[in-house]
């Protein structure tokens, strides 16, 4: 399966300056694509845009040659920097979890998330037991492309290593393509089977 990023550009009006302009790129099954840049070179906005949470200004997201369906659920999934702001805080988290599909306890065990932790709060869960669970409700069984973006960047080294081990066992049992965000070349050239500077594919200027 193959995911196709063609001739995506983006900003916010008429008037503004290009964030993004003439982005082209394919992420196959199975492959790690980082992409590196400094702040403010849009690779949030590229990751948004892929995920569909933005729409571009112009370009297509196609999935082996056909554009993403709006409606249902989307199988490139975005997986976030601050946990904390992903999450409904008046829901416990057995519901946050369950909120797009039901893990197993396989699953839950591999990314280190304790039963007891089902009954509490999100407010009561550190930052790096709410990534868990948000990493472990996108794996659907439906998704087929994860985008990382700096996705333990806020976390302490342990916890960073810990998920990051779990998330490629993961993706690469269910040959999950990933694109992962991430200003640190140290990360990237540990997980990524290739690297893009998004300076080299963006026409912005």
């Amino acid at each position: 399966m193959q995911l196709k990023i063609e001739n995506i550009s983006f900003r916010y009006n008429d008037k503004s300056p290009w964030i993004l302009k003439d982005i082209n790129m394919k992420i196959e099954s199975g492959e790690r694509v980082g992409i590196i840049a400094p702040s403010g070179y849009g690779k949030s906005t590229l990751a948004k845009i892929i995920a569909g949470y933005e729409n571009p200004t112009c370009g297509k997201i196609l999935i082996d040659g056909k554009e993403i369906n709006k409606n249902g659920f989307c199988p490139v999934q975005m997986i976030h920097q601050h946990p904390e702001l992903s999450v409904n805080p008046r829901w416990k988290m057995e519901k946050v979890l369950n909120e797009c599909w039901n893990p197993d306890d396989k699953m839950l065990e591999k990314l280190g998330i304790e039963k007891e932790w089902l009954k509490r709060w999100p407010a009561e869960l550190s930052g790096g037991e709410l990534q868990r669970f948000c990493i472990a409700r996108v794996l659907s069984p439906d998704t087929k492309f994860l985008i990382c973006d700096e996705i333990t960047t806020m976390l302490d080294v342990i916890s960073q290593a810990q998920i990051w081990k779990a998330l490629i066992e993961i993706a690469d049992e269910k040959d999950y393509g990933m694109l992962i965000i991430t200003h640190n070349m140290h990360l990237a050239e540990r997980i990524c089977t290739r690297i893009i500077d998004l300076r080299d594919i963006n026409r912005r200027v």
